[in-house]
């Protein structure tokens, strides 16, 4: 089934969530993240980067995730929301982030030593068990 995700966006976490936390280093690459990240966006998907990290350290997240095949929509902003309002947060009407209440994460000692995200079960909710498609979201909330 072809799921149409145009115009969704998702506020994408970076550590722990794409890569490993290593920060202020660029972890190793969590599986599944980079293909389950392709298919979202070639279903319409736009991703915005919301992360803490700043200044270099953010301008290496920019990249790794661009020199991927990622295209960014927003780098810790959702560009159309400056038109209805100042709020800092980030408004996607999805957010992919490790630390989230019930985010399906991994622990393997011999992987990292910290949890992250298991982009299989993310995968399997978004397209499986509750699927998401642009009739189920509104893109603004005005």
């Amino acid at each position: 089934m072809e799921h149409n995700l145009q115009g969704l966006v998702i506020a994408l976490d970076f550590d722990g969530t794409v890569v490993t936390h290593d920060y202020p280093h660029l972890g190793k690459p969590i599986p599944g993240a980079l293909t389950i990240l392709t298919k979202l966006v070639a279903s319409g998907a736009k991703i915005c980067l919301n992360t803490m990290r700043s200044g270099k350290t953010l301008d290496e997240a920019v990249d790794y995730l661009i020199n991927n095949g990622i295209p960014l929509y927003g780098i810790n902003c959702n560009p159309t929301q400056k038109e209805w309002t100042d709020s800092p947060k980030v408004y996607a009407n999805l957010y992919i982030d490790d630390a989230g209440l019930g985010a399906p994460t991994l622990f393997d000692i011999d992987f990292h030593s910290r949890p992250f995200l298991c982009w299989k079960s993310v995968e399997k909710m978004i397209y499986t068990e509750s699927p998401i498609s642009s009739e189920r979201f509104n893109p603004h909330p005005v």
